[in-house]
């Protein structure tokens, strides 16, 4: 590994990983035992062979075995904060320099700007229309628990102060003691969970990464830009173009323990947190700004606020912004208390806000006062935050997207149509559908009745939307904006939605001016679904009922594109050229009907599920399908890796603006790959992998030789792991499917079909890799696409993947699936880098190759470790240490790898 560390600027790296290195020889030494430790440093050193793995764990009790897996697994994952800390050391050394600005950062997107001669107009008009969008889902990739999570911040943390030159030794000696605390703490701490997550566990997860980053990095983002683009010119002004979203709480596809209840209670939790920041930062503001009477003049506007104060004390009778501070505070906690959060304050409680434009009018008085009166720099830092703050995060702290199957919005219609005398809705054919649902949403009549005895499921999802009803009125129409139709295949399957809002109070009916107060959004998730949804939005914005109707939105159609079930379906190299295509037909129909497209990007963490990085990834998408809006999902182990640190949360926030403005302003230089041939290599790709998936002992080998079931077992978050059942692929949730190639080290939904594919290409055309490396060296797309797969095959390791397959009922016929995927993963590897024309994987990416270096000694023993305690659970299938330590390995290994699910 030597080679991969440069002496200059790795050396506090390397100091890092030393010092932790010793710190945990000095736990291990304590804790476990001489059996345990002989084994860890025989595992780990390069001279091991797998072939010691099976005599070496024979030895070991289950106690021994335990302590061996919680080293590995302890090591990975404090390797991982080192390389964090490192990347931000260098980071901040980089900017120091006063270089060239960073890639993604605001500095180059306005060096861009400039350079380009991009018109004031133009770029406002653009921010006036931006919408760029972080929406967090609770889709089950992250294992590990929040105390350990808490755990790694602290040491992250401890790393880069003990990295400050002019700290003391004393110092030093001190951060040492803390860190061997912090991590003795982890040792002894559980890795994963011994109970169920529920969906309130989900939601309070997601809320504390406000308090944690958010809170802290939106703020400074905004001021960042702002001061960026008044360079450019001082009359632009920022509107709020970034904003964090939700699903947690509001997504039902798949999940029955989401209700009407668990929606309020997202509100309620997320009024705690935001009206607690709300009190911190007024109470500070009122500490801050002591500004006297007798030194300044003050607007007539601020005195009037300030002698409506509940502060009466004799110290504050000449200090008129502390007591309109004080009466905003109280009002603000009255505000909370009625919105579900319980606080407190020493001004009691004064009249709620009716909704945050009123308590915006109050800030702004203050603001304007200091201005007025010569005090301008005072608005600086608090005050500009608190307003920044209110206009994001209004009185709900984010919205909350609903989602579901779009199968049970036609149970839900079906239901109405039945209980007022319709047609039976499920017999009717698609054009039938369509005519109905378009006769009722015409209609001012209503359907639905309290008094009818509707099915439970589907009273229980009519609930979802009275609640979201009540939930606008309380916390203001923005805090649910969307509702996602997940599986849908018809235009149908959009117009039952459409009926379910009027049904429902969230949609107006009128023959010529519908207005929703939610945008219906459709999820084209399969391969098939995304053929077709171009001529399905066509033929709907075709409708002058619905164009109408999004007339009412700002004439703007949100479409949601599936990674996961698309890869799962159809293959990576499909999965990726039909979203691409699906994008650009979409666009072409968007401005023929003169609709504003926004586009919602459901990708997971790994490769297979449409992970990579943020940048390249909307930079790659075709021209005109940004265009200033994007939506992405962030999920699992990327939103701790992403946004549980301030900094780590600007940074990624602040790329995902600098690609979605870049991608809008400037223009397109690069080509669009060459159709025909993309096409050909997705055919290709698409028979292969289906050929595969379909094949007769694919799903035995698939359940036998991957940890699913024990996955499927973890309690890692509140939503089962497949619809149906383990037993058919189709049935089975992307996330578990990627998680379990992942555990395997295989990776087989992020690159398999492709080498064939390749192959079939150059057998009948043999400049076939040539026009491929051309596009390679021009199109974005493939460059990205291509450059995922290659940190996917980096990560890859046969030799342990065929250890899985020796966990077989019938080896026979799963070492000759295994020949199959072995001859496709060299196919696939030769032909990358035979594309991209170099002689080894990672070869021009020295960060990836030395990351990996540090954690696979680690990472590669607890995967033969995890192998062997899954033997040791097909003899004993009813032991629950086994199992326990078989989840620590899939932890470990999760952790170690990231981006997993």
């Amino acid at each position: 590994m030597s080679h991969l560390l440069d002496s200059k600027k790795d050396a506090p790296l390397l100091h890092d990983i030393e010092l932790l290195n010793r710190i945990l020889q000095r736990i291990m030494q304590a804790k476990i035992s001489p059996q345990s430790l002989q084994a860890f440093q025989l595992l780990i050193s390069d001279e091991h062979h797998d072939t010691k793995i099976a005599e070496l764990l024979s030895s070991l009790s289950l106690q021994e075995t335990q302590e061996l897996v919680a080293s590995c697994g302890l090591y990975a994952q404090v390797f991982n904060i080192a390389e964090d800390v490192h990347h931000a050391r260098r980071r901040r050394a980089y900017e120091a320099t006063g270089a060239s600005a960073s890639k993604g950062s605001i500095e180059e997107l306005l060096q861009k700007i400039k350079t380009s001669h991009i018109s004031t107009p133009l770029l406002q008009n653009v921010l006036d229309h931006a919408q760029i969008g972080a929406v967090l889902t609770a889709h089950p990739t992250e294992v590990q628990r929040q105390t350990t999570l808490t755990l790694l911040r602290k040491v992250s943390h401890l790393l880069s102060v003990y990295s400050q030159p002019e700290l003391k030794l004393e110092d030093k000696n001190n951060i040492e003691e803390t860190l061997l605390s912090a991590l003795l703490t982890l040792w002894q701490s559980d890795e994963t969970r011994h109970f169920k997550l529920t969906v309130e566990n989900e939601i309070s997860n997601g809320i504390a990464y406000f308090p944690l980053s958010f809170f802290e990095a939106l703020p400074k983002l905004y001021r960042k830009l702002a001061r960026g683009l008044k360079e450019i010119d001082p009359a632009i002004k920022l509107p709020e173009i970034i904003h964090i979203g939700s699903w947690i709480g509001g997504d039902r596809d798949g999940n029955p323990f989401v209700s009407a209840n668990t929606l309020k209670a997202a509100f309620q939790k997320q009024a705690q947190t935001l009206f607690h920041f709300y009190r911190g930062q007024l109470k500070s503001l009122y500490e801050e700004l002591s500004v006297s009477i007798r030194k300044v003049t003050v607007d007539d506007a601020l005195l009037t606020l300030a002698k409506r104060s509940p502060d009466t004390s004799i110290a504050r009778e000449e200090e008129p912004y502390r007591k309109a501070i004080a009466l905003i505070l109280s009002r603000i906690i009255a505000t909370g208390e009625k919105l579900g959060a319980q606080l407190t304050s020493k001004f009691g409680l004064g009249d709620p806000y009716h909704h945050v434009q009123e308590f915006l009018h109050d800030l702004e008085v203050i603001r304007a006062s200091l201005i007025n009166n010569g005090s301008a720099p005072l608005i600086q830092g608090r005050l500009t935050k608190l307003i920044r703050c209110a206009n994001l995060f209004g009185f709900y702290l984010m919205p909350v997207d609903l989602r579901q199957h779009a199968q049970m919005h036609t149970q839900v219609v079906a239901a109405l149509f039945a209980y007022a005398g319709l047609e039976d809705y499920a017999s009717l054919n698609e054009a039938e559908k369509c005519q109905v649902l378009l006769h009722e949403l015409k209609s001012k009549r209503p359907l639905y009745s309290d008094f009818a005895h509707y099915p439970k499921e589907v009273r229980n999802e009519l609930m979802i939307f009275q609640a979201a009803r009540e939930i606008q009125q309380q916390y203001g129409v923005k805090a649910i904006q969307q509702s996602i139709i997940s599986n849908c295949d018809h235009i149908s399957d959009i117009l039952a939605l459409a009926l379910i809002l009027k049904e429902t109070g969230l949609l107006e009916t009128d023959e010529n001016q519908p207005q929703s107060r939610i945008h219906i959004v459709p999820l084209f998730e399969t391969i098939e679904a995304l053929q077709n949804a171009p001529g399905i939005m066509d033929a709907l914005w075709a409708e002058p009922w619905y164009l109408a109707l999004l007339n009412s939105m700002d004439a703007t159609q949100e479409i949601m594109l599936g990674y996961s079930d698309s890869n799962k379906d159809g293959g990576y190299v499909t999965s990726q050229w039909f979203l691409y295509m699906a994008e650009e037909a979409l666009v072409k129909s968007a401005q023929k009907h003169q609709v504003r497209l926004r586009l919602f990007h459901g990708r997971g963490g790994s490769v297979g599920r449409g992970g990579g990085p943020a940048y390249e990834a909307i930079l790659a998408q075709p021209a005109g399908s940004v265009n200033g809006q994007i939506r992405i999902t962030e999920q699992g182990e990327v939103i701790t890796f992403k946004y549980a640190d301030p900094n780590n949360a600007q940074r990624n926030l602040e790329t995902l603006v600098a690609a979605t403005l870049e991608s809008t302003l400037l223009p397109h230089v690069e080509k669009d790959p060459d159709h025909g041939l993309m096409q050909k290599l997705s055919d290709h790709a698409f028979a292969e992998y289906r050929a595969l998936i379909t094949h007769a002992d694919f799903i035995d080998f698939f359940l036998q030789t991957t940890p699913i079931e024990q996955i499927a077992s973890m309690n890692i978050g509140s939503r089962p792991a497949s619809r149906k059942t383990l037993a058919r692929i189709q049935d089975l949730r992307a996330i578990p499917w990627v998680f379990s190639w992942t555990q395997t080290r295989l990776m087989l939904p992020a690159w398999y079909g492709f080498g064939s594919a390749i192959h079939a290409l150059q057998q009948t055309d043999a400049s076939a890799l040539s026009q491929l490396q051309k596009i390679y060296q021009s199109s974005p797309f493939f460059q990205a696409m291509l450059s995922n797969m290659e940190q996917v095959l980096a990560k890859v390791d046969l030799h342990i993947a065929q250890a899985y397959v020796s966990l077989s009922d019938n080896p026979a016929k799963a070492q000759a699936i295994f020949a199959r995927l072995k001859q496709e993963f060299e196919l696939s590897r030769n032909a990358l880098l035979s594309i991209i024309q170099t002689q080894d994987i990672l070869q021009d990416n020295r960060t990836l190759s030395r990351s990996l270096a540090l954690r696979l000694p680690y990472l590669n023993t607890l995967n033969w470790l995890q192998v062997e305690l899954l033997k040791r659970l097909k003899q004993e299938p009813q032991n629950e240490e086994i199992l326990g330590q078989i989840h620590a390995t899939i932890n470990g290994i999760a952790q170690g790898l990231r981006n997993t699910g």
